[in-house]
């Protein structure tokens, strides 16, 4: 125990090499992108497996609401793990087993008469095997480059989860329609597999240590972190603001794909460049910011006016007629966007306190997981009703209704620096 720590402290006190000439964020970086490339193959195969199967899209609701009580159970008791004990190992314990069990999931539906129950069970345990790496990767990534180039890996990160989520999907829906379901989850588990070998190669990196006095029974840990998330002003202020705009965006973002089809009558190629916008401008955000690092001033406010501008934009492109007059709005909403929510990203990194953010990112990721699909559900019923549009327009009265009460109210956020 003693030898762990004084090899922690040695490595914490090394001073942080730029990003592309940090083996260990490289390595990691991979190990990263690796994962998210392919669990979209994985979430692509087993919808489209459950629909042929069954036919029946109530089968892929089940998933969904099962993965979504998984996540909003174990995202804070996960954290609260990730702070209590060795970051790399609850990494590589995580790969290890989302490699064995989606490729025992592949081997399952391979059998024409494989039970959905067990295919439930198997994928909730995917599930919870990915909520106990992702607040430990998280919580880990400050030691990893130090807080002088955290901004730039931030973002990094972020741009890589957009581009592996986006050509993941489309690349996986056509590797499924060539090959199969069974195969392209069988690519899912050999990529959680090599990213478990990057994370072994990569070598061991700081986790918190605490003296045995001050080592707190597991149920005074999860309490501590949910109280300072309670208490703390910022922690507090990026509770509010991040889970609320996701709960928008991804209200929003289903209702311009009904507005696609039913409102501008898009063709083929526009509804193609519609589906690109969001990630498009969000990549040229990113991108912006992670190439101006530290020049970048005044964090806090560029958020706050961010957040304002997204509402009347929403408003804008409520009234508009065609596709070609809505992909420019769509464009800076998704330019925007990354503003908000990679700065915030970088700003809680920076400000929380290294032994609580497994539980803060944990508890984050959970209310992150959850919203969207409340926000979803609620839309497309008042869609039906009152239309896409009309719901687009309130949406972007509330959001800037919400920016306006951040503003005033986050001063947290809105003040920092």
């Amino acid at each position: 125990m003693g030898n762990t720590i004084l090899e922690n402290e040695r490595i914490m006190l090394q001073p942080s090499p730029t990003l592309w000439k940090n083996k260990q964020f490289i390595l990691l970086f991979m190990s990263y992108t690796l994962s998210l490339f392919g669990n979209s193959f994985h979430n692509i195969a087993l919808n489209l497996w459950v629909l042929t199967t069954t036919g029946s899209a109530k089968m892929m609701t089940v998933i969904l609401i099962t993965n979504l009580i998984i996540s909003s159970l174990l995202g804070p008791i996960a954290g609260t793990i990730a702070d209590r004990m060795d970051r790399r190992k609850i990494m590589l314990a995580a790969d290890l087993v989302r490699s064995g069990f989606v490729l025992f999931i592949a081997y399952c539906i391979y059998n024409p008469n494989v039970s959905f129950i067990l295919i439930l069970v198997l994928t909730g345990i995917v599930t919870a095997s990915g909520l106990f790496h992702s607040p430990a990767f998280q919580a880990s990534l400050i030691n990893i480059v130090g807080k002088e180039h955290i901004q730039r890996a931030t973002g990094l990160l972020n741009v890589s989860d957009n581009v592996s989520r986006t050509i993941g999907f489309a690349v996986g829906g056509i590797f499924v329609a060539s090959f199969g379901g069974a195969l392209a989850i069988i690519m899912d588990g050999m990529a959680f597999m090599i990213s478990f070998l990057l994370i072994l190669l990569a070598g061991a990196f700081p986790s918190p240590k605490r003296k045995q006095q001050e080592q707190k029974k597991f149920k005074e840990d999860l309490m501590t972190g949910l109280q300072y998330i309670w208490k703390n002003p910022f922690a507090k202020a990026v509770t509010i603001l991040s889970p609320t705009l996701i709960l928008f965006f991804m209200s929003s973002l289903m209702l311009t794909q009904v507005m696609a089809v039913k409102v501008w009558q898009a063709s083929p190629f526009h509804f193609g460049l519609i589906e690109a916008c969001i990630p498009l401008g969000y990549l040229l955000g990113a991108g912006l910011i992670v190439s101006l690092g530290s020049k970048l001033k005044q964090r806090g406010k560029l958020v706050m006016l961010n957040l304002m501008l997204i509402g009347p934009l929403y408003i804008l492109l409520s009234y508009s007629t065609t596709a070609l007059i809505g992909i420019p709005f769509i464009l800076l909403i998704g330019f925007m966007f990354s503003f908000c929510t990679l700065l915030i990203n970088i700003i809680l990194r920076l400000e929380v306190s290294e032994e609580l953010q497994g539980r803060v990112f944990g508890t984050l990721g959970s209310l992150m997981s959850v919203v969207p699909s409340i926000g979803l559900v609620i839309s497309s019923y008042f869609a039906d009703i009152f239309g896409s549009s009309m719901v687009m327009f309130l949406i972007g009265c509330m959001l800037l209704l919400f920016g306006v009460i951040s503003t005033i109210w986050l001063k947290e956020i809105r003040d920092y620096s």
